[in-house]
């Protein structure tokens, strides 16, 4: 990660595809650490009915009972949509977690004095923040007359300490339009942002693109997407017929699918090895596995609530 400074906003919110994913890591000493993750696409706030309810979505949230949660579509005073709350600040003390929050547009308020308006993706965790960065990737802007693709943040990184273990996450959310040139101009930059890590390193998000989409398949030549083979569907939110979400990790992961004992969902089995920072051998496996909840949001568009 590259060092800069920083400004923690407390986040979230719910709805959408929901991917959950607990690897196991290693501690310093060798020993496992679990780690449930998800990736959660909260529409700003509104449910499928369209109704904004941010205490339903933070019911919905504690219901994943996740470490770790990348969020998409997060207002922060942003209009009156979300009636101009700070969501993010809301629903983490509401949840009693640490968020970073990467707004990718930050404009002047409606009025002199009020707060600025603020609109991109978060990640929520359990564990200790230890750093953060709010990247910069290629975006078309939709707050713009005709714009063009030119670098712009809202590609939020965390690294958290997990009970020792040393963790990488980052939070996206794709451009949604038909035309895959964005995508893969983002998907290039996602990869060049990555490599700048040596640590395990976990990517959450919506994609906004099958995962046979030629313009991810160089995301598949250096990560590993953990739901490769599922049958799950996570879009559109009131008839799933394709996944658009995803949870992906480095090759440092081992991935062993197994069926659950549960009807649902089904899991696969992550293999963490120990961390760099000391210990020896490979960290005992984790079940790893996805869950969408039954009042998703039907996103207004391919890429879902986007301002």
């Amino acid at each position: 990660m590259r060092r800069s400074s920083v400004t923690a906003a407390l986040v979230v919110a719910a709805l959408g595809a929901v991917l959950t994913a607990p690897p196991a890591l290693a501690d310093v000493n060798g020993r496992e650490v679990r780690l449930r993750v998800a990736s959660y696409n909260i529409h700003a706030g509104a449910g499928q009915d369209g109704r904004f309810d941010l205490a339903r979505q933070a019911d919905a949230i504690r219901a994943l009972n996740a470490d770790v949660i990348a969020l998409q579509e997060v207002d922060v005073r942003w209009d009156a949509r979300s009636e101009w709350r700070d969501l993010a600040a809301e629903l983490a003390r509401a949840l009693r977690m640490q968020v970073y929050f990467g707004p990718i547009y930050d404009l002047d308020p409606p009025g002199e004095g009020e707060p600025r308006r603020r609109y991109g993706n978060a990640i929520l965790s359990r564990y200790p923040i230890l750093d953060a960065e709010n990247h910069s990737i290629t975006r078309l802007s939709t707050q713009t007359p005709n714009p063009v693709p030119e670098p712009a943040p809202g590609f939020p990184e965390i690294v958290v300490n997990a009970k020792g273990a040393r963790l990488h996450v980052y939070a996206t959310h794709l451009d949604y339009r038909e035309d895959p040139k964005v995508r893969q101009m983002q998907v290039a930059d996602t990869l060049k942002i990555m490599r700048e890590d040596r640590d395990e390193r976990i990517l959450l998000g919506d994609f906004n693109a099958r995962p046979d989409a030629p313009e991810l398949a160089p995301l598949w030549g250096e990560l590993t997407d953990v739901m490769v083979g599922e049958p799950e569907m996570t879009y559109p939110a009131d008839a799933p017929d394709r996944r658009i979400d995803y949870v992906a990790v480095s090759r440092s992961v081992r991935v062993a699918p197994r069926t659950s004992r549960v009807p649902r969902p089904r899991t696969t089995f992550l293999s963490w090895p120990t961390s760099r920072s000391g210990g020896a051998g490979d960290a005992p496996q984790a079940p790893c596995w996805w869950r969408r909840p039954s009042w998703r949001s039907a996103p207004a568009s391919r890429g879902g609530t986007s301002p």
